[in-house]
């Protein structure tokens, strides 16, 4: 695994740090790789019971790195070849998936500007702890480009079609008090507190009932975009299998004997 990504479980849960500092942890092919290989792996490990995301340094993430990029953009030119923009197939488009459709939690805790991809990811996540001193930027129509990294199906979700459109065509750094009151953030927290608190999150998700965890993530994300009687029927089945579950059984004895419930995340 490449050192650009970092991976570390610890009693279920799985911390993933992007770690290109000097770089804002920009994007460039072998962080991608890494990152899309690291959270397959978390969402596939029955060890890990929630993820948290976050970079190393004053970036959370800022996107492509433009400097490989445009290295890119030269050498398709000079061949006169197609698919200077397979990094969305390759990397962009699986990352977002992995993070929004694995069943468990993944918390992102934005320690700094999170641009272009970069927010992508954190709007992907199911809960997003901002330091106040970080600042969200779609990013992508400054250097005339389309969305990509599911920004265009999370952000009109988080804030409506009508702020998504004007954050989208007209890019700028969006505040962590503005994030929160757009609804980008869950919560914001003191710069120095970010790191602490957001791994008290991410650990109070990794020590719950990780299958109804899953179970709210693949009823909401179907509810998205389906009816309610398609949804309720979706609901019907989820809530079946949860009913049956261990850690619903715990759930119940537990409060009937007035205790905190210990769940063994099935």
């Amino acid at each position: 695994m490449a050192d650009t990504v970092l991976y570390e479980v610890t009693d279920g849960l799985a911390t993933i740090t992007l770690n290109r500092p000097e770089a804002m942890n920009a994007l460039d092919t072998a962080t991608k790789v890494a990152l899309r290989d690291t959270l397959r792996g978390a969402a596939e490990d029955p060890a890990v019971r929630a993820v948290l995301l976050t970079g190393s340094g004053r970036a959370f993430c800022v996107g492509q790195d433009l400097k490989e990029h445009i290295a890119t953009l030269t050498e398709h030119r000079e061949r006169g070849a197609a698919g200077t923009m397979d990094t969305v197939k390759e990397h962009y488009t699986p990352i977002t998936m992995t993070i929004a459709g694995m069943p468990k939690p993944v918390v992102a805790a934005v320690n700094g500007v999170a641009a272009g991809a970069g927010a992508g990811f954190a709007f992907a996540a199911d809960y997003r702890v901002v330091a106040d001193t970080a600042a969200f930027n779609t990013s992508f129509a400054g250097v005339a480009l389309a969305a990509d990294s599911g920004v265009s199906w999370t952000l009109p979700r988080l804030v409506g079609h009508g702020r998504a459109m004007d954050l989208l065509l007209f890019p700028r750094s969006v505040s962590a008090e503005e994030a929160r009151r757009l609804g980008l953030a869950n919560e914001v927290v003191p710069a120095a507190e970010l790191a602490g608190h957001a791994l008290a999150v991410a650990r109070r998700l990794a020590e719950g009932p990780t299958g109804a965890y899953a179970a709210l993530k693949e009823a909401v994300a179907y509810g998205a975009d389906h009816s309610l009687a398609e949804t309720l029927a979706v609901e019907e089945r989820l809530q079946s299998v949860a009913g049956d579950s261990e850690d619903h059984r715990i759930a119940v004895e537990a409060f009937l004997k007035k205790e905190k419930p210990r769940f063994v995340g099935h």
